[in-house]
């Protein structure tokens, strides 16, 4: 993700370089040995973050040597997993990853759950706001709603990704982990930064006690100068975080706004919490199981 500021527009973003980007976090067989399928994800992951990619990028920022690289995608061509240009000779997302993503939205997509969330926090305060969703050690960008003010950074991408903690968004993800996980992803982390020099593993853990002990999150000039972000987590009935909403905004807009800003974050934090446990409770009612249920207020319905 590129950290810039545009004014009256958000500009298209160039590719990353693959020096930039956050290694791959990827799990290993016993004896170090990385199978097919975990170097497979790893393509298609590096895939997801833009469009068309050349066979040497896609090597490249996958951290696989060319030929391992084209082996997998001309299987996942075969199959219609990845597509390749005739006359450019670049890879693409396939259409068979298409119609796997719709079944995964047909069974839960918290897209529309917090959409009308999104709605009403640009309204309020005419920043962008952004639903992101814990992604492995990283936080995924699934909507954006753009504000009207007319400074905004220009990173507000759907399907852009961040190391957990690079970003306010990010930070509550990883704030409202179960302690355990928490630590496990913190040593990851350490190695995943990079590209946001400002971001050390004490930074971490100071603004991760603060989050937890304010409710919210508040990150400013770490990622982006001038910019900043406040955040809350959403959390599902077991109380682990499933997404987080986020306003991105100049530091003085969040600094004179702070605490109308989280009180709003919140109580659509709760909003779309709710939601998410009536779409449990479907879920296990379909699956003959009940759970406790919570009602929504009719004015946030």
């Amino acid at each position: 993700m590129t950290d810039h500021v545009s004014s009256k527009e958000t500009h298209a973003m160039p590719p990353t370089p693959s020096s930039a980007r956050p290694k791959a976090v990827v799990n290993h067989l016993p004896g170090g040995s990385t199978s097919t399928v975990e170097r497979a994800m790893r393509v298609l992951r590096v895939m997801s973050e833009g469009g068309n990619a050349r066979l040497t990028d896609i090597a490249a920022a996958a951290e696989l040597d060319k030929a391992t690289t084209l082996r997998l995608l001309e299987v996942m061509v075969r199959d219609g997993f990845v597509a390749r240009d005739a006359q450019s000779k670049q890879f693409s997302l396939g259409p068979e990853l298409m119609v796997l993503g719709a079944a995964a939205l047909r069974r839960f997509d918290p897209r529309p759950l917090a959409r009308p969330s999104l709605l009403r926090l640009v309204g309020q305060f005419e920043d962008s706001v952004v639903l992101s969703i814990p992604s492995g050690v990283e936080s995924l960008c699934i909507d954006v709603e753009e504000g009207t003010y007319p400074i905004r950074a220009n990173y507000l991408r759907v399907g852009s990704r961040r190391p957990l903690g690079a970003g306010a968004g990010s930070l509550a993800l990883l704030a409202w982990m179960p302690e355990a996980e928490r630590e496990a992803a913190l040593e990851i982390l350490a190695n995943q930064m990079s590209r946001y020099p400002r971001i050390t593993p004490a930074l971490l853990r100071e603004r991760i006690a603060d989050a937890r002990e304010r409710g919210h999150v508040v990150l400013l000039d770490v990622v982006v100068e001038r910019m900043g972000g406040i955040a809350v987590p959403v959390l599902d009935p077991e109380g682990r975080p499933v997404a987080a909403l986020s306003i991105a905004a100049l530091n003085d807009r969040i600094l004179a706004r702070e605490a109308a800003m989280a009180q709003a974050l919140m109580r659509e934090s709760t909003v779309c919490q709710v939601r998410w446990s009536e779409a449990v409770r479907t879920s296990r009612r379909q699956a003959g199981a009940a759970s406790p249920s919570r009602t929504l207020p009719e004015t946030l319905r």
